[in-house]
């Protein structure tokens, strides 16, 4: 019995006979079509940062969500298959409502969550950055400005702050920080 390619693509560690993982390809395509996504960890929270690809005129640049709230303590930034970062946040959102004590569940548990919905993906580093969150803020968007292909303005870009809690930033506070660059 011989298996069709799209029985080889079913799963993570279903092999072609070529010794192709169909899986992997498709989700190293979907990472090239994906826009910019930073995270910067400092002592005094976190900075995210995004690129904001609007590919038609008639998107609106405000409708384009890339950074959201977990729970009041844990915000994240999307890249690739926003439909796929969609089903891991609102796994996260789900396992962030469980609390031991009343205490809110810590990020390294939010992840290891994650990480058992999907592939282990990687290590968490544990050393924070000698830096400010406004330090952060500039280095994000200084690291956004190099890699996108348009100039970085508060309509293509986003920033979240989560120190204590989640904040996004509105256009105005983007702009600020785009005009210390």
């Amino acid at each position: 019995m011989f298996l069709t390619r799209t029985e080889y693509d079913r799963g993570v560690n279903t092999f072609s006979p070529e010794g192709r993982l169909f899986q992997v390809e498709y989700a190293i395509e979907a990472i090239k079509l994906g826009s910019t996504a930073i995270g910067i960890k400092t002592k005094g929270g976190v900075v995210l940062a995004v690129e904001k690809r609007v590919t038609s005129p008639l998107l609106e640049p405000s409708s384009v969500e890339k950074i959201m709230e977990i729970d009041e303590h844990i915000g994240c930034a999307m890249s690739g298959l926003i439909a796929d970062a969609r089903t891991l946040v609102e796994h996260a959102r789900v396992e962030t409502q469980v609390s031991i004590n009343g205490e809110p569940m810590i990020v390294e548990s939010t992840t290891q969550a994650l990480c058992d919905l999907a592939l282990l993906f990687g290590e968490g580093d544990d050393e924070s950055m000698e830096m400010t969150l406004e330090e952060a803020e500039t280095v994000a968007l200084s690291i956004l400005k190099q890699v996108m292909e348009e100039k970085v303005t508060p309509n293509n870009v986003d920033i979240a702050k989560v120190a204590p809690t989640y904040h996004l930033y509105s256009p105005s506070e983007v702009e600020a920080v785009i005009n210390r660059l």
